[in-house]
C-alpha cells in the first residue's frame, strides 16, 4: 500500500517542488521511498509522485514511478494474482526486470489497455501515462479500497490518494461544495463521486478513466457494477454445495492477501467475519498466525475476551491490547487531519488504536470488513424484513399516536435498554417509521442521519440533494426482494465511502497496508447469486457463512449480540469533549464560519445538552464537520 499523486498542467506552472510537497503531504502512507518523473509535451507538463510502504519485491527494482516503453505508473495496492499474470505475460513475450505487481501493471496495460483491469484480483487505483499517445489512464478497484481523488479546473487536472495531497498545491481551490455538505450531514460522509470541495471528485469504485491531453478532454467509464452480479440468475443450489463452494472461494482470498515480503497478520474482533478469515488461514497454516485486538473498557468497548477465547481455539499468535478512555480520546483531534474530508464514523478511533498496536509487529493486516454487504449481516436487514412489514400493517392513526408518545419518552430515559449497542439510533429511527412506514421512508431511516427538510434548516444556502445510488429507485424494480437491493446499495456506497474510507485512512496512520478477503470480487459475485435464504435464513443473519465458521470453532464462542467497534459518543460530548463541542458549536465560531444557521445549532446543542443523548449522533456530525474545516480552511490544527 502506498500513497499516489500527480498533475497535467497546461500553464506548465507546476513545479518539481510543488509536487514533491504533495506527495510528502501522504508521508504515513509511504515511509519507504519517494519517487517522481515529469514529462513535456506541446499542451501540458505531467508528473507522476509515488510514496513507497514496501510489501513485494523490496529491492530498488520495486520503487516507483515504474516505466516500459510509452507507459509510467504511480500505483497504490496490491495485485494478488501478479504471478499468475506474469507468467501469461512471458508467455506472449514479455520480458521482466522485477518481481513487483507493479511491473506486472505495466506489461498487461501494454498487452490488453483497459480490459487488463477485468483480469486483475486486487485492490488498487494506479495511473499510468501513455507518453506516446499523451494520455492518462487512471483505475479504482471494484470495491474501492484504494481512494482516489482528482480536480479539474483552470488548466490544472491534480490526482492523489488523498485529498491533502490535492490541497497542497498552490492553485488548488478550496471552495465548499454545500450539496456535498448538506450530503455528509446526512451520511456522516460525502458519497461518490462527490467531493467536499467543487471541482474535486472520487473516482468511483469499479470505473476508470481516460484523460486525452491534447484535447483536455475526460471520459469516465464503468468496468464492473456489482448490480450486474445481483441481476445474474439465481444459482439452483442446496446448502451442503453452497457451504463447500463458499468456503473454497474464502480460502483462496485469503492466502491471496497472505502474499507478501514482509510480515502479515489479521485484526481478530471474535465475530463471525474476523474468526472466519483467522479460522481458514490457521487451519491451513503450520506456523502460528498473528492476531491482534485492542479493548477499551473505561469506553464501554471490550471486545477482547471473546477474541481471546477464539485464538486460543485456533491456536494464534494473538496480541491483546487495553486502551484507556484517554489514549481513544487522544485520537479526536487528529481525526479531521486523518480523513481529510469530513468525517463522522466514530469507529474510526478505534480502528486506528488496533492498527497502532498491529504495526508494531507487521506491515500487512487482513481485516474482515464486507462480511455484512455480503453475506447479509447488518441489523438492519431485520427491519427490513421483519419491521418493515409490521408496520405498514398497522393502521396510520395508531402508528401516528405511538410516534407521539415516543415523542415524549427520551431514548435514555428507558432503563436498561438505553445502555444497549446503539439503541438510542434505533429509537429515533423507529420513531420516524412509525411517522411513515413506506419503502422509501424506511430506506432513508436506515440510512440519513437528517432528513431533507433537517438539512435545508441546518444550512444558509439552499441545499440541492446530490445524485447517489440510494436515489436510484429504478433499482427496485430489479430485485424480487427489498433485501438484495438494500445490500448493493450497502455496497456501492456505505461500504467504499464509509467502511473502507475509515479502515484505509486509519491503518495508512500508522503507515499499515490494510487487505479485505471478503472483497474479493469471485466472492462477491458468487454470494449475489446465491439464494437469499442462504444468507437470511427465518431472521438468522449470515447464515451460510456461520454454517462454515462452525466448521472450525464450536457456535456457544461466537453466538452473543453484535458489538461493533462503538464508543460512548454522548458521554464523551457531554464530558471530556464538552470544552471543544461548545468552542466549535458556539454562536462566534458558527456565525464567522457563515455556513450553518446558528438557531439551529444551538437548538440541536442546548436539547442535547438538557437530556436529548438521541442528538449526540448529530452533534458529533456537527463536530466532526467543525474540526475538518478549521484543520483544512483555517489551518488550525483541531482541538487546539
Amino acid at each position: 500500500m502506498c500513497g499516489i499523486s500527480g498533475f497535467a498542467d497546461f500553464k506548465k506552472l507546476t513545479t518539481k517542488e510543488q509536487l514533491e510537497k504533495m506527495n510528502r503531504s501522504m508521508q504515513l502512507r509511504g515511509p519507504d521511498g519517494e519517487g517522481y518523473a515529469f514529462y513535456q509535451t506541446p499542451y501540458a507538463s505531467v508528473g507522476l509522485g509515488h510514496r513507497r510502504l514496501s510489501i513485494i519485491d523490496l529491492s530498488n527494482a520495486g520503487s516507483q514511478p515504474q516505466h516500459f516503453g510509452q507507459f509510467h505508473i504511480t500505483f497504490n495496492g496490491e495485485i494478488y494474482n501478479y504471478r499468475e499474470l506474469k507468467d501469461e505475460l512471458i508467455a506472449k513475450g514479455h520480458q521482466f526486470v522485477s518481481h513487483s505487481d507493479t511491473e506486472v501493471i505495466l506489461h498487461a496495460y501494454a498487452e490488453w489497455q483497459q480490459a487488463c483491469l477485468q483480469k486483475f484480483i486486487g485492490m488498487f487505483a494506479f495511473v499510468i501515462y501513455d507518453e506516446a499517445k499523451q494520455e492518462i489512464f487512471a483505475a479504482r478497484d471494484r470495491a474501492g479500497v484504494k481512494p482516489f481523488f482528482y480536480y479539474w479546473n483552470d488548466d490544472l487536472f491534480l490526482f492523489g490518494s488523498e485529498l491533502k495531497a490535492l490541497m497542497q498545491h498552490p492553485n488548488f481551490k478550496k471552495n465548499i461544495n454545500i450539496d456535498a455538505a448538506g450530503a455528509y450531514m446526512q451520511f456522516g460522509y460525502v458519497p461518490a463521486p462527490h467531493c467536499i470541495f467543487t471541482d474535486t471528485y472520487k473516482l468511483k469504485p469499479g470505473h476508470f478513466f481516460h484523460f486525452t491531453v491534447s484535447k483536455k478532454e475526460i471520459k469516465i467509464e464503468q468496468y464492473w457494477s456489482v448490480y450486474n452480479a445481483y441481476n445474474k440468475p439465481t444459482l439452483n443450489i442446496s446448502l451442503p454445495e453452497a457451504i463447500e463452494e463458499t468456503e473454497k472461494l474464502l480460502l483462496s482470498a485469503c492466502q491471496y492477501r497472505m502474499v507478501s515480503d514482509v510480515p502479515v497478520g489479521v485484526f481478530l474482533s471474535g465475530g463471525y467475519d474476523s474468526s472466519c478469515v483467522t479460522a481458514l488461514l490457521q487451519a491451513n497454516n503450520t506456523e502460528k498466525i498473528k492476531t491482534f485486538t485492542i479493548g477499551v473498557p473505561d469506553a464501554g468497548l471490550n471486545e477482547a475476551p471473546y477474541a481471546k477465547e477464539i485464538s486460543a481455539h485456533l491456536g494464534t499468535q494473538h496480541t491483546e491490547y487495553y486502551c484507556t478512555a484517554a489514549e481513544a480520546l487522544e485520537i479526536v483531534p487528529k481525526l479531521p487531519y486523518y480523513y481529510d474530508e469530513p468525517f463522522a464514523d466514530s469507529s474510526a478511533i478505534p480502528t486506528t488504536l488496533v492498527s497502532r498496536i498491529a504495526r508494531q509487529q507487521v506491515t500487512v493486516a487482513l481485516s474482515a470488513d464486507a462480511g455484512d454487504e455480503v453475506f447479509a449481516g447488518y441489523n438492519r436487514y431485520d427491519y427490513i424484513t421483519k419491521l418493515g412489514n409490521k408496520l405498514r400493517l398497522m393502521p396510520q392513526p395508531v402508528r401516528n399516536a405511538a410516534a407521539a408518545v415516543m415523542d415524549k419518552i427520551p431514548a435514555n430515559s428507558i432503563p436498561y435498554f438505553n445502555k444497549k449497542y446503539l439503541f438510542t439510533s434505533r429509537y429515533e429511527k423507529v420513531k420516524n417509521l412509525f411517522k411513515n412506514a413506506s419503502a422509501e421512508n424506511l430506506l432513508m431511516s436506515l440510512t440519513k442521519q437528517m432528513d431533507d427538510a433537517a438539512i435545508k434548516n441546518l444550512f444558509k444556502s439552499n441545499i440541492q440533494k446530490l445524485d447517489t445510488a440510494f436515489d436510484s429507485k429504478e433499482l427496485t424494480k430489479e430485485y424480487n426482494s427489498p433485501l438484495p437491493y438494500i445490500m448493493a446499495i450497502d455496497y456501492e456506497t456505505y461500504l467504499p465511502d464509509d467502511i473502507l474510507q475509515k479502515v484505509d485512512r486509519a491503518t495508512m496512520s500508522a503507515s499499515l497496508e490494510g487487505r479485505e478477503p471478503f472483497l474479493d470480487h469471485r466472492i462477491i459475485e458468487w454470494a449475489a447469486q446465491l439464494p437469499i435464504d442462504l444468507k437470511y435464513n427465518k431472521g438468522i443473519k449470515k447464515y451460510l457463512l456461520r454454517q462454515i465458521v462452525h466448521k472450525y470453532i464450536p457456535q456457544n464462542l461466537l453466538d452473543r449480540p453484535k458489538m461493533g467497534f462503538g464508543i460512548p459518543i454522548a458521554s464523551w460530548l457531554q464530558n471530556e469533549l464538552k470544552a471543544i463541542v461548545d468552542f466549535y458549536l458556539s454562536d462566534s465560531f458558527i456565525e464567522k464560519q457563515g455556513l450553518f444557521n446558528n438557531n439551529e445549532i444551538q437548538k440541536i446543542r442546548n436539547s442535547f445538552y438538557k437530556g436529548k443523548t438521541e442528538r449526540a449522533e448529530k452533534i458529533w456530525y456537527l463536530l466532526m464537520f467543525q474540526m475538518w474545516y478549521d484543520t483544512w480552511m483555517n489551518k488550525n490544527p483541531a482541538g487546539s
